[in-house]
């Protein structure tokens, strides 16, 4: 199978809804922690590897990566900051596989050209240093950034990670980095699907974007996440947990 599929919470009533979950940059789906059991109240929770993640295959662009996902049933979806990006490309491309959506620190893109471009060769002299100096010198000059300052020792998932590969994270900065994505806000209007947004309330730079993905998104909803950072679902899961359960019921 093209993606790592893991279903770690799953319940004894069939017609039970399901929420896939797809993970942020050089985690894996076992860096969910504690929320993945917090969601699974009354729904199948099944956590996705990405491309160029543990068992997630290669690294491929997200129109690619959208093709893959595009084969799944119709459900509900939750992406962070990566796998967010993800969702909204499975959004445009897919829209019929996905019920309703959430998206947790997640931007439609870069819309300057000269900005992206330069995101773009930022991120490629990142991919080179990782296949340079190998997966564990990167992750720990990962976690010191200043970023992931909010997060408990265990929310780091410093273990985890380095499961991955060089080969597999510098090809998904390459392929699915922010300087390679698309500029997705001209096409905002197209996604009619309901979509939550989250971002911490510490996380200045990503609440102003994702306020801004709810007014563009026709059916969009913005909820600022109480004493988070940027993974609010690490730093908050408790009250992340509320806030997408709470929406997903109503």
């Amino acid at each position: 199978m093209p993606l790592g599929w893991q279903h770690r919470f799953t319940m004894t009533i069939e017609d039970q809804p399901t929420l896939r979950l797809l993970h942020g940059f050089a985690q894996s789906r076992a860096c969910w922690g504690p929320v993945e059991g917090l969601l699974a109240t009354g729904r199948v929770i099944e956590a996705l590897d990405l491309p160029g993640h543990g068992a997630g295959g290669p690294a491929a662009d997200g129109w690619t990566t959208a093709d893959r996902l595009g084969s799944a049933p119709a459900t509900d979806w939750l992406g962070y900051s990566l796998g967010g990006r993800m969702l909204l490309h499975l959004l445009l491309a897919h829209p019929e596989v996905v019920r309703r959506a959430v998206l947790i620190g997640a931007t439609g893109g870069i819309e300057d050209p000269a900005e992206r471009r330069a995101r773009a060769a930022a991120d490629e002299v990142l991919a080179q240093r990782i296949e340079h100096e190998g997966v564990d010198a990167f992750v720990e000059r990962w976690l010191a950034m200043p970023l992931w300052a909010g997060l408990p020792e265990w929310a780091k998932f410093s273990q985890e990670r380095r499961t991955n590969t060089a080969t597999g994270l510098a090809g998904s900065l390459r392929l699915a980095g922010t300087g390679a994505q698309d500029n997705l806000w001209p096409r905002l209007v197209e996604i009619d699907t309901p979509v939550l947004v989250l971002a911490g309330e510490h996380d200045e730079k990503f609440t102003s974007i994702g306020q801004r993905l709810a007014a563009e998104l026709p059916q969009g909803q913005f909820r600022s996440v109480p004493g988070a950072g940027h993974a609010t679902h690490l730093e908050g899961p408790n009250r992340t947990a509320t806030l997408v359960t709470s929406w997903l019921n109503s």
